[in-house]
């Protein structure tokens, strides 16, 4: 079964290449990505939809949309402005919990869709400024929300304990949308 990502994130494409039986195509979306950001749940749910649907309105394919944020409290922490704001964000994640939520959306070829979020609790140990400066002067933290990479050895010594999905802090919840793809686009005999 061919499946369109809308994401043109190198990360997700590697990751839902671990879902077995299905053919990926990548379509990065040229969706606007606006939503309200007062429900972080919400906010992220909207966007894969956002993006999803961009792509099957050019393909009317089963399409797969994806967008992953931090959240610091009730605070999304999107991609960094630059260097200086990746070390703020990266700070204020220090010595405390923060979730990673994916939203996932999944599109069938007749415009039915099923949305999705993933949740995982990540704790980062006390701010070290050495080991922080270091992970920013690499320029990997400038393209990921949150402003940092879980899979980064650079971060490794920043990360405590992670609760939940790793693969969701990489930005795609692979057991999720496996479950999804075998409920929403395969049927009884399918499986």
């Amino acid at each position: 079964m061919e499946i369109i990502l809308a994401s043109a994130s190198p990360r997700r494409v590697e990751l839902i290449k671990k879902i077995k039986g299905i053919t990926v195509r990548v379509v990065p979306s040229d969706a606007k990505e606006e939503a309200d950001e007062s429900n972080p749940y919400a906010y992220v749910q909207t966007l894969a939809y956002l993006k999803a649907v961009a792509v099957y309105k050019k393909t009317k394919s089963k399409v797969i949309g994806a967008d992953t944020v931090v959240v610091d409290g009730a605070v999304i922490l999107g991609k960094p402005e630059n260097s200086a704001d990746a070390v703020s964000m990266i700070k204020s994640l220090c010595g405390k919990t923060h979730k990673v939520l994916t939203g996932v959306c999944l599109i069938k070829e007749n415009g039915e869709y099923v949305t999705s979020v993933t949740e995982t609790a990540v704790t980062f140990n006390d701010y070290d400024e050495q080991t922080v400066d270091a992970y920013v002067a690499t320029g990997s933290p400038l393209d990921k929300a949150g402003a940092y990479g879980i899979q980064d050895k650079e971060l490794a010594p920043l990360v405590k304990q992670v609760c939940g999905d790793i693969d969701n802090v990489i930005g795609f919840p692979v057991q999720t949308v496996k479950n999804m793809i075998e409920s929403f686009f395969l049927t009884k005999g399918e499986k």
